[in-house]
């Protein structure tokens, strides 16, 4: 625009230097034009001289504008890869839940998370005094004491490491790798329970008694090495596996023993409750291990030593077992029976089956719910627990338990159990029992002076916590 103007003023100049002469009069007359001529040449000049420097400004300025615009386009390209590199880092960082403990993960499948538990039991049976034994009396110890991790890893693996060191002792309870084959297979490896039945397959963190019904332990119910596969769906559950036998008990090399165990539970919505239908079978060679088995249950609480039921030991080469539960789950409410029967087989002898179940009622105090979840029974968390402004949860249960360990030649006595339990969950991860089990004794393994039926009580607390 500076150039067009410098132009259109010279063409003006030019124009009135071949106009002015044609009106000319005298020599004054062109001595006043040439002068003027020298005049607007001057500020021809003086113009060309301001337009030259404005034409050097807007290129300084179109310069720096190219120069900013460069900076300003490195500036944005480092902010994005500086953008993409913190991106990139926040997502290779471990993410930190709490889940009663620190679980870190990541988001290529890695994470870990310890674990444990703490079981305090004080507890007493009080019994005939002609028993004379003086572990039936009151008692303390750590019923368990549990430390161990657990977690995932990429392509669909994940792990247990669990060790318990209650009473001075180490043992391995869970040790196993999992695999995710799809969203409702799972497929383990390593030391894991073999598909018992509903209580047994319930962690003891979440029992309604401080221990589960006596045929559990009766029946050697435990953690074995082996491999198993589980589907489970929206409303069925189906377990399978090969088991050797408990860690422990493979360190004697003549232990070739081995079992096959196998569950199915049916988990449908019934009205605004959970139903429960389930079904266990197994069956165990014991192989070179030994000739002999046994069956036997502590009465109600674990403190003691003393079974005042036993069949003691006899042969037998291998044993066949089955289960059958009915549950019910709404709300405050919970209902729940079992049984399981177990036949020892006698090679040349009459093999005796032997019977233990349970049925128990329950409900919530508190305006609190059961908890259930993938065919057992889950935590329970207060919706006002301590601390926030409430008490927690109060649960009320009574249980009726019967063991029978007679049949035919082996006569292991009959163990019935009235019990009653009252729990207080005062946050999610702590939990303390009051329970109490009046006990009737037929056939019994110890006489109390010659007697064999009698009657016994049994009282217990625990305070236990675990993340």
């Amino acid at each position: 625009m500076i150039q067009t103007r410098a132009i259109s003023s010279l063409a003006l100049a030019v124009a009135l230097g071949w106009t002015l002469p044609a009106h000319a009069q005298s020599p004054a007359d062109f001595a006043q034009m040439k002068a003027q001529m020298e005049a607007m040449q001057a500020q021809l000049d003086t113009m060309k001289s301001k337009v030259d420097s404005l034409e050097g400004q807007l290129s300084k300025a179109q310069a720096d504008v190219q120069s900013a615009t460069a900076a300003a386009q490195s500036a944005s390209a480092s902010a994005t890869k500086a953008t993409e590199v913190a991106t990139k880092a926040a997502d290779s960082a471990p993410k930190v839940a709490w889940k009663g403990a620190p679980e870190l993960s990541t988001k290529d499948g890695w994470s870990f998370k310890p674990r444990g538990r703490l079981q305090i039991d004080a507890a007493g049976v009080n019994a005939p005094d002609a028993i004379n034994s003086n572990s039936l009396g009151y008692a303390t110890e750590f019923r368990r004491a549990y430390l161990g991790v657990d977690g995932t890893m990429p392509g669909g693996f994940g792990y247990r490491v669990e060790a318990d060191f209650a009473n001075s002792a180490v043992d391995l309870t869970d040790l196993y790798l999992t695999y995710k084959a799809s969203p409702e297979v799972t497929l383990t490896l390593g030391q894991h329970k073999a598909f018992w039945g509903l209580e047994e397959i319930t962690s003891d963190l979440f029992t309604s008694f401080m221990e589960r019904a006596a045929f559990n332990s009766a029946f050697g119910f435990e953690r074995r090495v082996g491999a198993s596969a589980t589907y489970s769906g929206k409303s069925f559950l189906v377990s399978g596996g090969v088991f050797a036998d408990n860690a422990a008990d493979l360190n004697n090399d003549s232990n070739n023993s081995y079992s096959v165990d196998g569950r199915a539970v049916f988990m449908p919505k019934l009205g605004s409750g959970q139903l429960h239908i389930g079904g266990s079978l197994h069956h165990r060679e014991f192989g070179d291990v030994s000739a002999t088995t046994r069956y036997r249950a502590r009465p109600f609480v674990h403190t003691t030593d003393v079974r005042l039921v036993d069949t003691r030991a006899f042969s037998a080469d291998s044993e066949t077992s089955y289960g059958a539960e009915l549950a019910y789950v709404a709300g405050r409410f919970h209902a729940t029976g079992e049984g399981h029967w177990i036949t020892p087989h006698r090679p040349g002898l009459a093999d005796p089956t032997f019977f233990g179940g349970y049925a128990e009622l329950g409900y919530m105090l508190t305006d609190d719910e059961t908890g259930y979840k993938g065919g057992a029974y889950d935590r329970i968390k207060p919706k006002k627990p301590v601390g926030k402004g409430g008490i927690g949860a109060l649960q009320f249960n009574a249980r009726y338990d019967l063991l029978d360990l007679s049949d035919g030649a082996i006569v292991g006595g009959r163990q019935q159990i009235a019990g009653a339990s009252l729990v207080w969950i005062p946050t999610d991860y702590v939990r303390f029992i009051l329970n109490y089990g009046h006990i009737w004794i037929d056939n019994a393994a110890v006489a109390a002076a010659g007697d064999r039926n009698y009657t016994a009580d049994a009282v217990g607390m625990r305070a236990q916590f675990d993340f």
